[in-house]
């Protein structure tokens, strides 16, 4: 990875950043640190590359919101998201504004470099990302309507003992159409199952209602 890349942190928990910058120098990727989003707009006339990563949940300006302020602005830069354990659904919702990626707290260090490397690579192709969705669409294909229901509870942030009320099952009955899903889906974790209900489009369809109890 080129070292002129810049990396913009914005994160309200000092020894947060600390942590993310040593984490990138030591892969050489250059990092600005901002301790937050006002702090970071106020930068922006002097921003021309890279990438930035922010804290889902920050006082002032969110995540989210400086992501719909990017948005407004015309900004290009791609943004990661960090999120904490249970925030899947406001991850989601960043995704949808047009978060590059998001990352469950705590990660590992690998995923996070790996997130920047791809938020960083302007060379991706239309044909590649056409070839990535369709792949996803081949695998949502293979889903029968319960997996598919209990992926929709999933991306929704609901856990197993919510979404087996509303679909009248057994929590261990989810848990088994759960293991089906991610096998099918091939996804290593959540969050990589999040990524690719959103890139499929599976967002566009309505939770299931509470106290359905669909059979």
């Amino acid at each position: 990875m080129p070292s002129d890349n810049l990396v913009h942190v914005i994160d309200d928990d000092e020894a947060m950043r600390h942590s993310l910058s040593f984490l990138l120098r030591t892969a050489n990727v250059s990092v600005q640190t901002y301790e937050s989003a006002a702090a970071f707009l106020a930068n922006l006339p002097k921003v021309t590359d890279g990438c930035i990563i922010t804290d889902v949940r920050m006082p002032g300006m969110s995540g989210i919101e400086l992501l719909r302020h990017l948005k407004e602005l015309k900004v290009a830069l791609p943004v990661i998201v960090i999120t904490g354990h249970g925030d899947v659904p406001l991850a989601v919702e960043a995704m949808k504004d047009g978060a590059a990626d998001f990352i469950e707290k705590p990660f590992d260090d690998e995923v996070l470099i790996s997130a920047v490397r791809s938020a960083l690579n302007v060379q991706a192709t239309d044909h590649e990302r056409q070839a990535h969705r369709a792949a996803i669409n081949d695998r949502l294909a293979l889903l029968s309507n319960r997996e598919r229901e209990v992926l929709e509870g999933l991306v929704a942030g609901h856990p197993n003992k919510t979404i087996a009320y509303d679909l009248g099952i057994s929590p261990r009955t989810v848990e088994i159409y759960r293991a089906n899903v991610m096998t099918k889906m091939e996804a290593a974790s959540l969050s990589d199952l999040v990524r690719m209900a959103v890139v499929g489009g599976i967002l566009d369809v309505a939770p299931t209602s509470s106290g359905s109890k669909a059979r």
